[in-house]
């Protein structure tokens, strides 16, 4: 039975999506949620994965036919109907058939080079309808890294999208032609990837000295099981300095990793190099042993030098004795097939790297994991491709200081301990601006000149708003799995207030004053990266629950690099709470085309007059400032302390039994 492949919904605005790359062809076996395609919309690039696991049997939108969101793109079945295009494949074999004394030989020699010789070039795909050209904000890959089918090498930022640029083959990262921070245009190459190991492998596999083995009649078989451990252990490979740049000629030895002698596993890190744009590692193209190193630490070589040779270690060793002729008589014994046998089993184990260790790892994360005695194979990484970052080496040595302080004698020591603050790498350096950043700052400056901004600040005593909060926290979290911050209580008042008080919700356009008919609230998000906005639609009509799972999805999807286009788009009133770092309040810019945006601050205990019976009396109390900044040109201080006042009301009644929503 053959199952329908269609073109899902992606976005609310998006109605149509063109085909820009089929990942599989009719015929091709595909899994359940593999790849099959790509598809291109006005707002974003993502890929169609397969609904079943089975036989792609036919294709029914060609590449750069538009298609709309529904439409049937292709089908998977058992592959009954798919056959047709399988014996496209046999057509190299018959010319190597023809040759009747050798058939596999000529088969084996030609495979790898299909796969190697050629490097497939990487380029910058369509962003978007208006998306012309991208900048790249960070290489997840360097030169001399392997890289799977699909797997991202780059990051692209544009003005609209940031967004992952995967490899469309499996291979190594030949050559890096575009550099962090340039701009390119859409179809410019980026790089090139090719086959890797396969390239390396096939040197070394000239058939001719192995024909002349192989003539006796008498040990066919051991012609054949010597040449593979030749392969891998007759000749040392060459670890050459890659290019790290399109402007990097050079790089400086500044850390070995490896000594003579050493085993290295295929893409383990041989040492460190030090360039004037970049730090990173050089890792091994093979496994085997160390046999030289040709540059000493704090030598500066060119690209394209070589660093070091690697070769096979001790199967080498057993080789040597195998070369001349007349010990082949004494090799006849049975012991040399075990050996032969031997030697492909540690050739697997470049096949599963899963440990950290093949993980690239900064020199400063490195350094830094050893100033704390913190081993990095027991950390789970959380950037891009599971890459280790300083947060999370820090982040590891928290749970062993509070462990060494868990008596209560040592407590208090532990305090200066967290005081000291981390010189931070940027000291002393000049740094190229992001992608983002500038879009930011020319946004900023362009909402600052455009418009006459100013801010009004009111105290709000949230006393009962926390007790009540203490209350139902526990339930809430259990019920709904998010945690109840006070910032989805302020989120609500904020939307509810702005249905009474449409003026802060509103837009200017020209001389006409638009009010939405929707309250849609954009929640600043601080990242690495910088400052994003994501919109969560409709907030004044969801309650608690809705609000603080939207929160929390659109803060994760933020962070995590799982944004789409419109995720961004459409927000019409800005929340950003600045007391999530401590702050009593600040003066937030308030960013075209939106009036007014509500800064929240810490929630902080102090002293303060309650009024009970017409007596006044002091206690214990919990405030919070809520600081309004707006255009002017549209909204008075009136419209924002009336606005600002009925938020007040509504947090210090802490009426919100009904809202929870579980």
């Amino acid at each position: 039975m053959s199952t329908s492949v269609v073109l899902p919904a992606l976005g609310e605005s998006v109605t149509e999506g063109t085909v820009t790359r089929w990942l599989k062809q009719v015929g091709d076996t595909v899994a359940v949620d593999e790849p099959l395609l790509e598809v291109s919309t006005d707002k974003v690039d993502t890929e169609i994965p397969s609904p079943v696991a089975g036989v792609l049997e036919a294709i029914l939108v060609q590449e750069d036919e538009t298609a709309e969101v529904g439409a049937e793109l292709a089908t998977v079945g058992d592959g009954a109907d798919a056959t047709e295009s399988a014996p496209a494949a046999p057509a190299p074999e018959e010319k190597a058939a023809e040759p009747a004394p050798a058939p596999q030989k000529a088969e084996a020699t030609p495979a790898p080079a299909e796969s190697s010789a050629d490097a497939t070039d990487v380029v910058l795909p369509e962003l978007g309808e208006s998306v012309t050209e991208g900048t790249v904000t960070r290489w997840l890959k360097q030169v001399g890294d392997s890289v799977e089918v699909d797997e991202p090498l780059l990051e692209i930022s544009t003005d609209k999208v940031d967004t992952e640029v995967p490899s469309p083959v499996a291979g190594t990262v030949l050559e890096l032609l575009a550099g962090e921070d340039d701009t390119v245009e859409v179809g410019s190459v980026l790089a090139r990837v090719g086959s890797g190991q396969p390239a390396a492998a096939e040197k070394p596999a000239a058939p001719a000295p192995e024909e002349n083995a192989a003539e006796p009649a008498p040990a066919p078989q051991k012609a054949e099981a010597t040449p593979a451990p030749a392969d891998s252990s007759a000749d040392a490979t060459d670890v050459v300095l890659p290019e790290l740049g399109e402007s990097v000629t050079e790089g400086t030895v500044t850390r070995w990793l490896k000594q003579v002698g050493d085993s290295v596993e295929v893409d383990e890190p041989l040492l460190e190099i030090s360039t004037d744009k970049v730090d990173t590692e050089v890792p091994s193209p093979v496994a085997g042993t160390v046999l030289e190193l040709l540059a000493g630490e704090d030598d500066t070589v060119e690209v394209g030098s070589v660093l070091a040779r690697v070769g096979s270690g001790q199967p080498a060793a057993a080789e040597k004795p195998a070369a001349p002729a007349p010990e082949e008589n004494a090799a006849e014994p049975a012991p040399a097939p075990q050996k032969a046998e031997a030697t492909p089993a540690p050739a697997e184990k470049p096949a599963a790297p899963a440990s950290n260790d093949s993980i690239y790892v900064t020199p400063l994360v490195r350094k830094l994991a050893a100033q704390h005695g913190v081993d990095l194979s027991s950390i789970q990484g959380s950037g891009v491709g599971g890459r280790i970052r300083k947060e999370d080496v820090l982040a590891a040595v928290k749970p062993a200081a509070s462990t060494s302080s868990s008596p209560t004698l040592a407590a208090p020591s532990a305090k200066p301990a967290k005081a000291a603050l981390e010189t931070s790498e940027l000291r002393g350096t000049t740094q190229p601006m992001t992608r983002l950043r500038k879009v930011l700052a020319k946004r900023a400056v362009e909402s600052m000149t455009s418009t006459a901004q100013l801010t009004t600040v009111v105290e709000v005593d949230v006393t009962r708003l926390s007790s009540f909060r203490d209350g139902v926290k526990a339930e809430f979290h259990e019920k709904t799995g998010s945690k109840l911050s006070f910032l989805p209580f302020f989120a609500l008042a904020a939307t509810e207030a702005l249905r009474a008080f449409p003026i802060i919700n509103s837009t200017l356009d020209g001389e006409n004053i638009v009010y939405p008919d929707t309250e849609n609230l954009s929640i600043a998000v601080d990242t690495e990266k910088g400052l994003y906005t994501p919109v969560l639609r409709d907030a004044a009509s969801k309650n608690l629950s809705e609000i603080a799972g939207g929160i929390a999805d659109l803060a994760k999807r933020t962070r995590e690099g799982g944004l789409k286009p419109d995720d961004l788009a459409g927000g019409t009133f800005t929340l950003t709470n600045t007391g999530s770092r401590g702050a009593l309040f600040d003066t937030p810019v308030v960013f075209l085309p939106q009036s007014a945006i509500l800064g929240t601050g810490i929630v902080f205990k102090r002293p303060g007059v309650v009024t009970v019976d017409g007596q006044d009396s002091i206690g214990v109390r919990s405030y919070v400032y809520l600081a309004l900044s707006y255009d002017h040109r549209t909204i008075d201080g009136a419209d924002a302390a009336r606005y600002l006042s009925a938020v007040k009301a509504r947090l210090e009644e802490a009426d919100f039994q009904a809202d929870l929503g579980i």
